[in-house]
């Protein structure tokens, strides 16, 4: 459940279930809150799953089952992935050193399961692993004018400036965290995260933590818009952002071009062996590419060439920012190569029973403030 609920109402919005966790879908005009964060800024709630791993062993241990090499200094992050042993995505994660124990940020309904596979394979090692999902709360803040925003709020440091960075201070008397995101929406992104303590102000009066902090972000300094996970998703989408629930699970990294998440030098991890050799090998079966279709399709609508099934879609929006149709579809990895080449890659996408059109577009199809580091590479 949202940990400020009462807020969220007050706002206007209107709820979904992500994971099993209540957040905002939107609060009524989800393209309005689209073109806020595009043009200044907006303030969303982030439903993490959190895992807490403590004791001394804890960065060799998460560091030798996820893709990614886990940063030892304080301050600092990584995006990783957990893998099985055919290569294909099981999580996606965020990996943070706060000192005594790093906090991992997974997919809404992720923790519980992930903490208790865990702790079923911790043998010798000095590790503690809890989760802490009720315990905290994260709000992203994101557009081209994220920066100025946290620097009106934000008492005790400054905004931190690399990818997945993070400083410690205070909004509104509540101690923070305020890490700077890796821009999964093309714009300028941070996230804050407090516990879901209260604070006793001035007056005597408690509030909560979450929405001393929420209160800040809207109102405080510059002000913001609050946007729902309708508006995350197209703002992703333009921006080029695989996400894990349509896009990276059960693909391998290589497929969806996901290399800012595997570490292809490292020692051995889980489906290791498997994306080293596919890396090796110089492409993988499929690709994931942008499409512009005249009509949205489905997710898991079939994409052809002609008469033969090369793919599928797996998201698509009408672009608030394109005003046109958008999509993510995984195809054969020779399609975009025939169409950039000039060759027969004339494709369709199945809507309603009926073959659309749809043309191979590059990505990002929105430039926006920063670039999103999931953006495919091959």
């Amino acid at each position: 459940m949202t940990v400020i609920e009462d807020q969220q109402d007050d706002l206007g919005a209107e709820w979904t279930d992500v994971g099993g966790r209540k957040i905002p879908a939107d609060y009524g005009r989800p393209a309005r809150a689209h073109g806020a964060v595009r043009q200044v800024v907006g303030v969303t709630e982030m439903p993490y799953g959190v895992v807490v791993v403590t004791g001394e062993d804890r960065v060799d241990y998460v560091d030798n089952v996820v893709s990614n090499d886990v940063p030892e200094a304080d301050g600092e992050g990584c995006y990783a992935l957990l893998l099985d042993p055919q290569g294909g995505i099981e999580l996606d994660m965020y990996v943070y050193n706060a000192g005594e124990q790093l906090l991992l940020f997974v997919p809404p309904g992720e923790a519980a399961d992930l903490a208790s596979e865990w702790r079923d394979k911790v043998f010798l090692q000095n590790v503690e692993i809890s989760v802490a999902s009720d315990d905290f709360a994260v709000f992203g803040v994101h557009g081209p004018k994220a920066t100025e925003k946290i620097a009106s709020v934000l008492n005790g440091a400054s905004a931190p400036d690399g990818h997945l960075s993070f400083v410690r201070g205070r909004m509104a008397e509540v101690g923070v965290t305020v890490i700077r995101t890796d821009a999964l929406t093309g714009e300028e992104g941070y996230e804050v995260v407090c516990t879901t303590d209260a604070t006793v102000n001035e007056t005597g009066m408690e509030r909560q933590n979450g929405e001393l902090v929420f209160d800040t972000l809207l109102n405080q300094g510059l002000n913001a818009a609050p946007f729902g996970r309708r508006t995350w998703e197209s703002l992703t989408l333009e921006a080029g952002t695989p996400l894990f629930e349509t896009e990276l699970a059960g693909r391998i990294p290589n497929v969806v071009g996901l290399r800012n998440a595997v570490d292809f030098d490292k020692g051995c991890f889980v489906g290791q062996e498997v994306v080293s050799r596919v890396e090796n090998r110089g492409q993988p079966s499929q690709r994931l590419v942008g499409l512009l279709p005249e009509e949205v399709p489905d997710s898991g609508a079939a994409v052809f060439r002609g008469d033969e099934s090369v793919g599928e879609v797996t998201r698509a929006v009408e672009s608030p920012d394109r005003e046109e149709p958008i999509a993510f579809a995984a195809v054969d990895f020779d399609v975009e190569a025939s169409a950039d080449e000039g060759g027969d890659a004339e494709l369709a996408v199945r809507v309603g029973g009926e073959e659309v059109p749809a043309e191979i577009a590059s990505l990002p199809f929105v430039e926006g403030s920063d670039r999103s580091a999931r953006v495919p590479e091959y």
